[in-house]
This record gives structure tokens, sequence and C-alpha cells, in this order.
């Protein structure tokens, strides 16, 4: 039930979504004052949030920055980055991607010893395509060898990514240096429950940064629809860190 809960306050808390219920609601009165305020408040929703310099400025503040260097026995990399292009069933990448490519990386560098990717279905529906074992047929495909790779395909969520991959290591490498890796705005999510349930000190290494370094003039008189997406993104995460740091 928490599960399906959890998708339909995704659907609410998108600005968007409120822009859009506020002009139904200026359409639908027949108070002309009403229908003004409607209008006036869906125009400041939609300029705050659509408003790149201040959603930059935001999530700068927010996102993690890259641990210490070092080595570590195992990668964890963090699922929701990939899914199943239907047209040809193979592996297809989404915006967070990043989170495999700097594994790869990693691991090509001698930073890490095994990637462990961990993540199953997060479908309501259809559970049966397991994103783990989607990564695992690319990462063969571009000579990983087995030994070099761990999988967990039960998870559906970032505290099951936790509880699972933990359970993996502990059982097969009791001693592994961790390094736990995801999206950079997801880090302080990551953290709070990897650091609960773990009994070791991880290490955390950010990917795929959604905030810029640099802004010009446009940022800030300019609306920008992606914007939009990020704020999103950004609620998504703070509820989940206030909820998860309940119940991880």
């Amino acid at each position: 039930m928490i599960f399906i809960l959890s998708k339909i306050l995704l659907f609410l808390i998108k600005p968007i979504v409120w822009i859009f219920v506020l002009l139904i609601f200026a359409i639908a009165t027949k108070q002309s004052k009403q229908r003004k305020r409607y209008l006036i408040c869906s125009l400041i929703i939609f300029f705050f949030f659509s408003n790149g310099f201040i959603v930059g400025k935001i999530i700068n503040s927010y996102e993690a920055d890259y641990p210490r260097a070092g080595k570590f026995d195992v990668g964890i990399v963090l699922g929701g980055f990939s899914g199943l292009n239907k047209r040809n069933n193979e592996i297809a990448f989404n915006w967070a991607g990043d989170r495999l490519f700097q594994a790869i990386a990693l691991y090509k560098k001698g930073q890490i010893k095994q990637i462990l990717l961990s993540g199953g279905s997060a479908n309501l529906i259809d559970r049966k395509i397991k994103e783990a074992d989607l990564v695992i047929q690319y990462l063969k495909l571009i000579g990983i060898p087995d030994s070099a790779i761990l999988i967990e395909n039960q998870s559906r969520n970032t505290i099951e990514n936790a509880r699972y991959s933990l359970a993996l290591i502990a059982k097969n490498k009791p001693k592994a240096k961790i390094l736990v890796i995801t999206s950079a705005w997801h880090i302080p999510r990551a953290k709070l429950i990897f650091d609960k349930q773990a009994k070791q000190k991880i290490e955390y290494y950010p990917t795929n940064f959604s905030g810029d370094t640099e802004f010009d003039l446009s940022d800030i008189i300019i609306p920008n629809a992606s914007a939009l997406g990020v704020w999103e993104m950004l609620f998504k995460e703070w509820i989940g860190l206030a909820v998860d740091g309940l119940r991880a």
C-alpha cells in the first residue's frame, strides 16, 4: 500500500499539476475577482518554479560533492537509470545513466574491484523485468567479467537497495570497503538510509549533477521548462528524506 501511495504522491508534488489545477479553478469560477486570484497565483507559481537560477542555486547547495580518493572492494550502483527498450528488447538508459557509466569508469581505473547492481522493478503492474538483469547483460557485452559483477534484483526503492545490497555483501564479503554510486541529488537520502543499516563506514560517489555551476541573464529572466522537473525531483527527495528518516 505504501508503494502505491508513493506513486500517487509523485503525481501530486508536480508544480505543473498545481498550475493546471489553478487554471481549471479560474475557468470554472463565475466570480471575476476569484478568477483573477487564481490566474495570478498560477502565474506566480509558474515563474518561480520555472526559474533556472533559483532552482540551480538551491540544488547546488543540496547535491553532494566527491569523496576523497580511495580504493573500494564493492561499488553499489543504485537502480533507476535504465529500463527495457521494447522496440529491440534491449536496455535503454535514461537521464540517470551516468550512475552506471561512472561505476564502469571507476572499475576500469581500479578504484572499485566489483560492481554491485542494485535494482529490481518499480513498476506497479509489470514486475517481471528486473533492472539489474538488464544491466548485467550490458556489462557482459562491453567486456566486464562475471567475477567483477554482483547482482541484487529484488529492490524497489532506496531502503530495499540498502537492505538487500548490504545483506549480499555481508554474506559474500563481510569486511568489504563499500562505495555507493548514485545521482548527486540522491546522495543525502541514500546516505541517511545506508548509514542507518550499515555496520561500517560507507563512502558515496555522486553522478549526473543537476545543478549548473555558472548562470547567465537568461537563467534569471527566461522561464525554463526543465526547472519544473528539477523542482519535482527535489520535492520527491525531500519528502523521501523525511519519511525514510522515520522508517529506514
